[in-house]
């Protein structure tokens, strides 16, 4: 078995959430360290502080994957008196990378969002604020028939031929084919030089552009042709809405109050704040993990009835107030959701590598609730 570095973990990453999804202002991706590091054990964090950096070094972790990503601005010092010089000098000694995904796991299908309304088990949800639309691509791939099993799973296996709730979408029809073999070419049916006509047929299917590339790479190991004959064209299909937070429904109308003890069982906070009528029932529920108090009009704007989101300032709740829309701030921590999430993907993506991924058990909650 080939030994995994950080480089494969990244990709795996960048799989569920592209860095491309992430906002101008963030900085996802490695913080520290190397590409080429072998991976020996893993630890999910929300933060990188330093009581993190210490507890990874007493568990020999050789790999960080944080939410929050330790640099967001270029420094022109490592001052190690102080608490962001001193992670990053223990950093280094003890060769630890360090990897973030912030705001593109927020936006991800699956991703930070997705998670917290799993928590809430919020039904029919979309998309809050929309950053973008998937590009969509038709991808066509010509095959002997020998192999037309055997290309068309590799549709599937890269990630392709997805429509809704289907799977395995793929159309093929027969044809003839004709090639020539130059000098220093293996046919694998033919001979140099001469012109061969082959039964054929053209298989094809839609792809995401951020799986593009692997599906590609599928279809030529899969394909018995030195050469394989395929086009690419851009779709102006709309492929699957991506953003910040969602909005979903409960199961049944409740209380706002009923609600926000539902809400604290299920991050497993024992307070939070709260404006509007306790008494008001809501059904409709917003939710935008850290800090999103920007986006009260389009809470407000997509129907929902109450608006669950950290760091909520007084004019703003104040604000949401006045027009109807109650506010929920559990605080910032709930993104910690992400860390038993991550956790299982990367568990399920590396079933077959001998890598042991932990959880921090370290609070990075700044607050205390009195």
């Amino acid at each position: 078995m080939m030994t995994k570095v950080n480089s494969n973990i990244f990709d795996i990453m960048e799989e569920w959430a592209p860095s491309s999804l992430s906002y101008e202002w963030d900085n996802p991706g490695l913080q520290i360290g190397s590409y080429h590091n072998p991976v020996k054990k893993i630890m999910i964090t929300l933060d990188v502080l330093e009581s993190v950096v210490d507890e990874a070094i007493e568990n020999n972790v050789s790999l960080i994957i944080a939410h929050h990503p330790l640099l967001f601005k270029p420094i022109k010092k490592i001052n190690v008196d102080i608490p962001q010089g001193r992670v990053i000098h223990k950093l280094m000694q003890h060769n630890i990378s360090v990897y973030a995904s912030h705001t593109n796991l927020d936006i991800a299908a699956g991703g930070v969002n997705d998670m917290l309304c799993d928590a809430l088990q919020l039904k029919s949800r979309e998309v809050l604020a929309e950053t973008s639309g998937q590009k969509l691509y038709k991808i066509v791939v010509y095959v002997p028939t020998s192999h037309i099993n055997e290309v068309r799973e590799a549709f599937h296996t890269g990630g392709a031929g997805y429509i809704g709730n289907y799977s395995h979408c793929t159309f093929q029809a027969a044809g003839k084919g004709s090639f020539k073999p130059l000098e220093g070419t293996n046919p694998y049916i033919g001979n140099q030089n001469e012109v061969e006509k082959v039964d054929e047929f053209k298989i094809e299917s839609i792809v995401q552009e951020e799986k593009l590339s692997q599906v590609i790479r599928a279809i030529i190991d899969a394909h018995p042709y030195e050469e394989p004959a395929y086009d690419i064209f851009p779709l102006e299909n709309k492929g699957t809405s991506l953003g910040l937070g969602r909005i979903g429904a409960l199961d049944h109308a409740v209380t706002l109050g009923a609600f926000c003890r539902h809400v604290k069982a299920a991050f497993g906070i024992s307070d939070l704040r709260v404006s509007g009528d306790l008494t008001k029932e809501v059904k409709w529920v917003a939710i935008l993990g850290g800090s999103g108090e920007k986006y009260i009009d389009t809470a407000k704007e997509k129907g929902a009835d109450v608006y669950i989101t950290g760091d909520m300032s007084f004019h703003a709740a104040q604000e949401a107030w006045q027009c109807g829309l109650s506010v929920i701030d559990p605080g910032h921590y709930i993104e910690t959701i992400m860390k038993k999430g991550a956790k299982d993907y990367l568990d399920d993506k590396l079933t077959n590598d001998n890598i042991e991924v932990i959880v921090s058990q370290v609070n990075t909650e700044p607050f205390q609730f009195m």
